[in-house]
C-alpha cells in the first residue's frame, strides 16, 4: 500500500488549500469532461476513462514528489471551486505553477489569484523553488490574464513540454521580486 505523506493546509483570507481527495473526483470529472477544460487536454472530446486517468495523474503527483496541486474550497465549505499548484511531471523542463476554476461560479472573484499566490509562495518558501513558469495555450485568455496580474511575463525563449497544442510560457517573478503574497 502507498500512503501519502503527511501534506500542508494552506489557508488565504478566504480560501482554504488542500491535497485533493477521492471525494473531489465528482466536481474534477464534472470539469475536465467540460469545455471548461479544452485547454488542459480535457473537454467534451474526451473520454471519461481518460478523466479518471487524469485526476489519477494529479493525485500521482503527490505521491511521486511529495507535493503537487492544490484543490481551493472556500472557507468553511469543502467544495472545489479549482486547483492550483506547483506541477512537475517527468520530462518537463521547469516547475509549473498551474491552475483551473472548476465551475463557471467561481470565475470573476478573485479566487484563483488569491489560490495561486499562496500556492507560488509555498514553493518558493517550503519547496525552495527560485523560479515558476506557467505553459499556458495561446487561445487561453483568461489564463493568460491571470499569468499577467501574477506578474508573469511571456518568455519566447524559454523551453516547453513535448505537447499536442500551441503553448506560451509565462515566467514568474522570482522570489526576491514578489512583491506581494497571499495574506
Amino acid at each position: 500500500m502507498i500512503l501519502l505523506s503527511p501534506s500542508p493546509v494552506l489557508s488565504t483570507d478566504r480560501l482554504d488549500l488542500r491535497a485533493p481527495t477521492a471525494s473531489d473526483w465528482p466536481h474534477w470529472r464534472e470539469f475536465h469532461l467540460s469545455e471548461r477544460a479544452r485547454f488542459i487536454g480535457g473537454g467534451t472530446q474526451i473520454k471519461p476513462s481518460d478523466s479518471w486517468r487524469a485526476f489519477g495523474h494529479v493525485i500521482g503527483h503527490w505521491v511521486m514528489r511529495g507535493w503537487g496541486m492544490f484543490v481551493f474550497t472556500l472557507k468553511g465549505d469543502d467544495t472545489p471551486l479549482g486547483m492550483t499548484g506547483p506541477w512537475f511531471p517527468e520530462g518537463w523542463p521547469e516547475h509549473e505553477l498551474g491552475w483551473t476554476i472548476w465551475s463557471p461560479a467561481a470565475e470573476g472573484k478573485g479566487y484563483a489569484r488569491e489560490a495561486a499566490l499562496a500556492a507560488r509562495d509555498h514553493a518558493y518558501q517550503a519547496l525552495g523553488w527560485s523560479s515558476a513558469v506557467s505553459y499556458i495555450h495561446p487561445d487561453n485568455a483568461r489564463s493568460i490574464a491571470l499569468a499577467e496580474r501574477l506578474g508573469a511575463t511571456q518568455d519566447g525563449t524559454a523551453p516547453v513540454p513535448d505537447f499536442d497544442e500551441p503553448c506560451l510560457v509565462f515566467r514568474h517573478p522570482d522570489p526576491d521580486q514578489c512583491k506581494e503574497t497571499a495574506a
